[in-house]
């Protein structure tokens, strides 16, 4: 059939299917968020407009907020959905790179349709083209080269029929996932071509098994047989294989205690006797301490990012790893078993090989005895006191009120400690802890695409002031399409966590909180977050103390399930007021400085990284 290359994209992409966890069918491609401009209001803008009634368009307030949005929808329905995204070219696309770098380091799918200048160049340059001297097939679009799993400038319409395909496997490949950018020059959106029907035939996504080597099967249940002290710790792919329950009963039939990273957080029932807690710096003492005995390490859908290990300080130099991962690249790493596949085919092959082997009771045992200690210490945190609420308490107030279908995220600053070190899991993969990335923004803008994505329970979302000021438009898009959550705004005085960390490493404060930043003003004006989000249409709930907090946070949940509209709840909290794990964090401190609390938090990284190459000498790859 004769169609425009935007034509033929949009009816691609209509055509697409996927699976979901409960095995029912949905669209694999839910909607699109869109700020039209030169560079794709004519092309796929009309194509776009000419199926308005069979897939929603999206209006978004700022690029890179509606590509988080996007990014939302695809963590919520645990990548069996990908959230889309286009823009015009030039800043409407730049904009749209950070979103891509958020979905790349979390491996989320993300489609990206950011227009383009000319292929003919006869009217260069262009509106918003930058101009390289040396190389004039360039475009600010190589700017997602970097940030992308797949990158494609579609310059011919025949393209599509090579393209998308390869586009479809890596939005639905557990290995490679990731975003996808297509740039799309606006001539050639609109050219035309003779399209065969084949490629709008229906198609259904469901996702790959892969079954572990029996090989490294073998090898992998022979050191966890050897082991007296193992350890299960549980990432992000065992939520996107929708495995949960098959860990679950693998812990159980070999006793095996169980430690969740920031991706995997509320996999595993909170009170569950084997759960010893969330894992590394932001997780929790009980989990560190048993991961600092563990003789074996079995790491499931994890790429055992930094925060999880402590900076590799977290495991026993001595103990061993077993890697099983959908991603050879993150199997291989530190010299671990690795066992390449989907979590749930690996777990059940692995506990069929392992048989009735167990781990001894008083090693199980040990996970619910440092668990409680840790509960009681959480639960000690939260209680009220003088003085300005802290973020424990704020989160144990939104713990205690939360149900089973609710879902809890936050990305940035401190709260990310707080959620993944001390909520208490209400129901099973319900929390998005953005932590690959950590961009701030991502709180509110994600929010919005969870929303759209999590039709049971309400979407709670918890950010400082700092975040809300970095990128807040896209609550008027969600107030304005109509997709409500409840967002807890937990006001710091500035940027607080970064203030942490300088002056914990013994710089002097400087710049992040506002009293110690440049100002002409000897009082400095405060933003008023609550009529400016009055303005940009939420319902709006301000709590001057801890004691009124549950009951406004009920009343937006409320609110914002009846009108369908965010629901903003202000809290003034304390500047200062964190939950440690007690665990160690490799960053830069200077070597040479004027202060003698840096030469002495020097000596300190010293001392972390003497314990970090122990462990690093034991695995090959050192």
């Amino acid at each position: 059939m004769k169609l425009t290359t935007a034509q033929a994209l949009v009816r691609w992409m209509l055509a697409q299917r996927t699976e979901l966890l409960d095995g029912s069918q949905a669209p694999l491609f839910p909607g699109v968020f869109a700020i039209f401009g030169h560079g794709n209001v004519l092309g796929l803008g009309n194509a776009l407009e000419e199926v308005r009634d069979r897939i929603p368009v999206w209006r978004g307030h700022n690029e890179q907020g509606m590509a988080l949005a996007a990014v939302g929808i695809s963590k919520a329905t645990h990548r069996r959905q990908v959230g889309v995204a286009t823009s015009s070219i030039g800043p409407g696309a730049l904009n749209m790179v950070t979103a891509a770098g958020v979905a790349h380091a979390n491996r989320l799918p993300l489609l990206l349709l950011p227009g383009d200048t000319f292929t003919g160049r006869a009217p260069d340059p262009v509106l918003q083209q930058v101009e390289h001297f040396h190389d004039p097939t360039a475009t600010v679009n190589d700017a997602f080269r970097a940030v992308s799993r797949y990158f494609d400038r579609i310059t011919r319409p025949e393209q599509l029929l090579s393209t998308l395909p390869q586009v479809a496997r890596v939005l639905t490949d557990p290995a490679d996932c990731g975003p996808v950018t297509l740039a799309l020059p606006q001539d050639v959106q609109a050219e035309s071509y003779d399209f065969p029907d084949a490629l709008f035939a229906p198609i259904v996504h469901r996702p790959l098994r892969q079954r572990p080597d029996l090989v490294a099967l073998a090898e992998a249940a022979s050191a966890i047989r050897n082991a007296s002290r193992p350890l299960l710790v549980l990432g992000g792919g065992v939520r996107y294989s929708g495995a949960a329950g098959r860990a679950l009963r693998f812990a159980e039939q070999h006793t095996i205690p169980v430690v969740e990273t920031t991706a995997g957080r509320t996999l595993i029932p909170h009170e569950h006797p084997l759960h010893a807690g969330p894992l590394g710096i932001t997780g929790s003492t009980s989990a560190n301490v048993l991961a600092g005995e563990a003789d074996l390490v079995i790491a499931v859908g994890t790429r055992l990012q930094d925060f999880t290990t402590a900076s590799w300080t977290v495991f026993s130099p001595d103990a061993h790893l077993v890697s099983l991962n959908a991603a050879r690249f993150d199997a291989v790493k530190h010299g671990a078993f690795a066992l390449v596949a989907d979590a749930d085919e690996g777990l059940r092959e692995l506990t069929d090989v392992l048989g009735s082997w167990q781990a001894s009771p008083e090693w199980a045992s040990k996970a619910l005895a440092e668990r409680t200690r840790w509960d009681a210490h959480i639960t000690k945190l939260r209680t009220p006191g003088e003085g300005l609420p802290t973020y424990a308490q704020v989160v144990g107030v939104v713990n205690d009120v939360s149900e089973p279908t609710d879902y809890v995220m936050t990305a940035s600053g401190g709260l990310p400690g707080e959620l993944i070190g001390g909520w208490r899991a209400t129901g099973e993969s319900t929390m998005d802890v953005e932590y690959g990335f950590s961009c701030m923004g991502y709180e509110l803008a994600g929010a919005w695409g969870a929303a759209i994505a999590h039709t049971q329970g309400v979407v709670t979302t918890l950010l400082g002031d700092g975040s809300y000021l970095m990128l807040n438009s896209e609550l008027f898009s969600a107030a304005f399409a109509g997709h409500g959550f409840v967002a807890v705004v937990c006001d710091n005085d500035g940027y607080a966590v970064i203030h942490r960390l300088q002056t914990g490493q013994g710089g002097a404060g400087f710049n992040n909180l506002y009293a110690d930043c440049t100002s002409a003003h000897p009082e400095p004006p405060r933003t008023d977050f609550a009529a400016h989000a009055s303005a940009m249409g939420c319902a709006v709930f301000t709590v001057d103390s801890l004691g009124d907090l549950e009951g406004a946070y009920r009343k937006a949940r409320e609110v914002t399930v009846a009108e369908k509209r965010p629901a903003v709840v202000v809290i003034r909290t304390h500047p200062s007021s964190w939950t440690e794990a007690g665990a160690w964090w490799e960053v830069g401190v200077p070597e040479v400085s004027h202060r003698s609390e840096i030469s002495r938090a020097r000596d300190e990284v010293q001392e972390g990284k003497a314990k970090q190459v122990r462990y690093l000498r034991s695995t090959s790859q050192f």
